[in-house]
C-alpha cells in the first residue's frame, strides 16, 4: 500500500513534467486533491488539454510509454469518452493514476473537482441532468424480468447478478428521493441506517435456488415501495405485474 507521501511524490513529477510540455494548452488536477479532500484511498487524477498541433494520438502514447518506462506501471485500461482519451494506470504498491486527455477546444470542468494548474480551460458546462425516477424503475423492472427467467432456467450465478441490479436502481431511487448523488452508488453510505437496513433481506446469502426466490422476492417488493415513494400512480400500473412476477401474495 502507498504511503500518502509517496502519492504526493508521484503527482508532483507528473505535474512537472506536464506543465513542461509545450503539447499541453492547460493542465488541471482533479478529483478529490482538486478541493483538498483526499483521504487514504485516493487516487492521482489529472486533466490535460491537448493543443491542437500537438497530434493527439501521439501525445497520449508518449505518456503512456512513460507511464510505463518512468514510473513502473504494470498495467493501464482505456476509457474513451467523446473526444477525450481517459486512461487509468496500476502501479506498485497500488496507487492508482488516472490521467485524461482532452483536445484543447474540449478541455473543461465537469465538476466542482477540477483545479487548473496551468494554461486554460473551457466554461464548464451545466452540471448532467440527474436520471429521472422513471429510468431506474423501469430499469428495476427490466432486471427483474431477466432475474425471473434466469431462476427458471436454473443460471443460478447470472440470476444473483440481476437480483443485484434490481437492488441497485432500488437504491438509487432511495437516494433520489433523500436528495442524493443515484449515479454508481455514490450518496449510498450517506442514507439513514434504518434505511439501509431494509435493504440486508435483499442480499442473496448463496447461491441456490431457494434462497434466490427469497432474495427476488425481498427486492421486488423493496423497489415497489420505492417506486410508490417517487410515483405513486407508476405503482398502481406495476404493483401487480411484478408482484405476480416475483411470486409474491397481496
Amino acid at each position: 500500500m502507498y504511503s500518502n507521501n509517496e502519492r504526493t511524490q508521484v503527482r508532483e513529477r507528473l505535474v512537472s513534467r506536464a506543465l513542461a510540455d509545450s503539447r499541453f494548452s492547460g493542465v488541471a488536477v482533479c478529483g478529490s486533491a482538486a478541493v483538498g479532500r483526499e483521504d487514504t484511498w485516493s487516487d492521482i487524477d489529472l486533466a490535460f488539454g491537448v493543443a491542437p498541433a500537438a497530434g493527439f494520438s501521439t501525445t497520449v502514447a508518449d505518456w503512456t510509454a512513460d507511464m510505463y518506462d518512468v514510473f513502473g506501471s504494470l498495467h493501464h485500461v482505456e476509457i474513451a469518452t467523446g473526444s477525450a482519451v481517459y486512461r487509468a494506470f496500476l502501479l506498485p504498491g497500488t496507487l492508482q493514476v488516472d490521467l485524461n486527455f482532452v483536445p484543447a477546444d474540449d478541455f473543461r470542468a465537469h465538476g466542482p473537482k477540477f483545479r487548473l494548474l496551468s494554461g486554460s480551460a473551457r466554461e464548464q458546462l451545466p452540471p448532467v441532468t440527474a436520471l429521472a425516477p422513471d429510468h431506474y424503475a423501469g430499469m428495476g423492472w427490466l432486471y427483474a424480468m431477466q432475474a425471473r427467467s434466469c431462476i427458471g432456467r436454473g443460471k443460478l450465478w447470472q440470476a444473483e447478478r440481476m437480483v443485484v441490479g434490481i437492488r441497485e436502481q432500488a437504491l438509487a431511487l432511495t437516494c433520489l428521493r433523500h436528495g442524493l448523488p443515484a449515479l454508481h452508488g455514490a450518496g449510498v453510505d450517506q442514507l439513514p441506517q434504518s434505511l439501509l437496513t431494509a435493504y440486508v433481506d435483499c442480499l442473496v446469502g448463496a447461491i441456490d435456488a431457494a434462497e434466490l426466490d427469497r432474495a427476488f422476492r425481498a427486492v421486488v417488493t423493496r423497489l415497489l415501495e420505492e417506486v410508490d415513494a417517487v410515483d405513486p400512480e407508476l405503482h398502481k400500473r406495476l404493483a401487480g405485474t411484478l408482484m405476480s412476477l416475483a411470486g409474491i401474495s397481496r
